[in-house]
């Protein structure tokens, strides 16, 4: 195709972006790990509640089809619904 730029590939980036993005992945899954175990942490009262389902999904599937950069997002996402339920279940 005519003005078609070819793939660039992610080999021919400097060792020093690589070593960036390894790093902010790692972390991102260490939170993740983090916020998985906070929610395995619930009682009974906290699995019931709907938000727990979404919470899940936010950490599994949601984030795992988001892009690097918008990762981050679902992972504050997934810690705001999991203080929500903690909150509640405390109530409960």
């Amino acid at each position: 195709m005519p003005h078609r730029r070819s793939p660039t590939l992610r080999t021919n980036a400097p060792p020093s972006l690589r070593g960036k993005f390894r790093q902010r992945y790692d972390q991102l899954e260490a939170r993740r790990t983090e916020l998985m175990a906070r929610l395995g942490k619930l009682d009974e009262n906290g699995r019931r509640h709907p938000g727990y389902k979404r919470a899940l999904t936010l950490l599994n599937a949601t984030f795992r089809k988001s892009k690097s950069p918008q990762r981050l997002a679902v992972l504050q996402a997934a810690a705001w619904l999991i203080n929500v339920l903690e909150q509640v279940t405390m109530m409960l």
